[in-house]
């Protein structure tokens, strides 16, 4: 029996059509995978940059716009608003605009979520029909030998090893780095509340840089 190989590519060469087909397919999603879990990595340390930069009064970056919402809505006046009133009315407006600006930076996540779940029934897909070619290899030569089923096997096998490695990255990065935008967002809320009090007490907002 001629020996299979176990490595990536080795896999890949002694697969049928199909089974290359689904396994291109799957290593295209792992590279899409890893440039979205890079691009969110790298959006989180742009936004916290952002922050402790705005929190110190030395320009937020991404956050600029946020702080410029609020000082547009608090130029506003309408009838006879209390402080209050304007207080909520420039942090509705500065959250609108940090809501955008983590929307924009964690882009990718959604992408992360469809490969997490979608790219296993692609593998699962080359696995059924690696088992339909070995069980069409025993038909064909009437005979049961390991020699016959393994090329089948093998693909199925392998085509189930690529989803997987596609599909558990991406599982595990869209639960961290949802996590850890949700934590990112929660402390921006916080600096826009404080940002809203400064703006209110005449403290000018930070400045771009």
């Amino acid at each position: 029996m001629e020996s299979l190989s176990l490595s990536p590519v080795g896999l890949f060469l002694q697969a049928g059509p199909v089974g290359k087909t689904v396994i291109i397919l799957l290593g295209i999603a792992s590279i899409w995978c890893w440039y979205q879990i890079f691009d969110g990595c790298i959006g989180l340390v742009r936004l916290g940059g952002s922050l402790r930069r705005a929190r110190n009064n030395r320009g937020g970056g991404l956050l600029d716009g946020v702080v410029q919402a609020g000082v547009i809505a608090g130029r506003e006046r309408f009838g006879d608003e209390s402080t209050g009133d304007i207080r909520q009315r420039m942090i509705e407006a500065m959250n609108r605009e940090a809501r955008r600006v983590i929307s924009n930076i964690e882009g990718g996540l959604p992408n992360l979520a469809v490969i997490a779940s979608v790219a296993p029934f692609v593998g699962l897909f080359g696995t059924v029909w690696g088992i339909m070619a070995s069980f069409t290899a025993i038909a064909d030569a009437n005979d049961t030998s390991l020699a016959v089923v393994a090329p089948g096997i093998a693909e199925a096998l392998a085509t189930t090893a690529f989803g997987l490695a596609a599909a558990i990255p991406a599982s595990i990065a869209y639960s961290r780095l949802g996590s850890a935008f949700a934590a990112k967002a929660v402390d921006v809320s916080n600096y826009i509340e404080e940002e809203a009090l400064a703006l209110l007490r005449g403290t000018p907002p930070a400045e771009a840089g």
